[in-house]
Formats: C-alpha cells, sequence, structure tokens
C-alpha cells in the first residue's frame, strides 16, 4: 500500500512539473511579470487612493469602459483560459483576478508597474499613460482587487 501511495504522489508531482505555468491551477501564478531587477521597487509603491466604494466604482468603469481591461480578462475578471483549448494561443493566459492565491502573491505595486509597463512575453500592453492616468491605473488596481473578495 505504501509503495502504490508513493508513485502515486510521484506521479501527481511530474504531472504538476508539465503543466503550464501559464494556468491558473499551476505554479505559474506566483511567478512576478516584473523583471527581477526591478521587482522590490515595484513591491515598494503603494496605492495612494483608498479602498473606498467610491474609488472601486471609479474603478470599475475604468476597467470594463477606457481601459478595456475585460476584453481579455472577462467582465467576470476571470480572464481567459475556460473554454479555450490548451496549446491555441501563444504565451500565457490573461490573469484570474479571482484567484486568490494569485491575489495574495502578488502586491499593488505590482499590478501597477504591469499597468504602466506591460508584460514581457504576454499581450498585456502597457496602459499607462496611453490608455489610462496615473490615478486611474491605481483605481482599476482598487478594482482589480475586489475580485479576490468573497
Amino acid at each position: 500500500m505504501h509503495s502504490l501511495v508513493r508513485t502515486l504522489v510521484v506521479a501527481g508531482a511530474l504531472l504538476l512539473q508539465a503543466v503550464p505555468q501559464s494556468w491558473g491551477t499551476s505554479q505559474g501564478i506566483f511567478l512576478p511579470r516584473v523583471p527581477r531587477g526591478q521587482i522590490a521597487a515595484a513591491r515598494a509603491l503603494r496605492n495612494p487612493l483608498p479602498a473606498s466604494d467610491e474609488m472601486i466604482a471609479s474603478g470599475k468603469v475604468l476597467f470594463h469602459e477606457k481601459g478595456f481591461c475585460e476584453v481579455c480578462h472577462g467582465a467576470d475578471g476571470k480572464g481567459l483560459g475556460g473554454d479555450i483549448p490548451s496549446g491555441s494561443l501563444k504565451g500565457p493566459l490573461p490573469r484570474n483576478f479571482t484567484d486568490k492565491a494569485w491575489q495574495a502573491a502578488r502586491t499593488d505595486g505590482e499590478l501597477f508597474w504591469i499597468l504602466k509597463n506591460g508584460s514581457k512575453g504576454t499581450a498585456m500592453a502597457s496602459f499607462v499613460p496611453r490608455v489610462l492616468t496615473v490615478e486611474e491605473a491605481w483605481q482599476v488596481v482598487l478594482y482589480v482587487r475586489s475580485f479576490g473578495r468573497p
């Protein structure tokens, strides 16, 4: 019996290593998309706006309209992927903002950095200042955080 359990554990570990890191269920959610040399500075950034209902509501409007975030991340914040065959898209899929593990792993500063600089190797482009102002980007971050709440 012990050898069967050990075999299943080893097989499961090997299977997890074979899963693409871009899948929301993999360890890929824990890998930052901010370059290693800039991650400390990004993590040190703090959202200057309060997480008030008003600011979150403004972020929601920006997410769904001006920022057109919902095109890739979905109106529900779950991103693309559930109905897309594995391997049909190049690069990582858009983040699932409802994933509590991802929410816990990323700081507001990292999210802002991605909005400002884009994400190399993904379809995420730079939105600040081309599409969103700095203040609007922080409002979007507040709204994105609301997807992780019950």
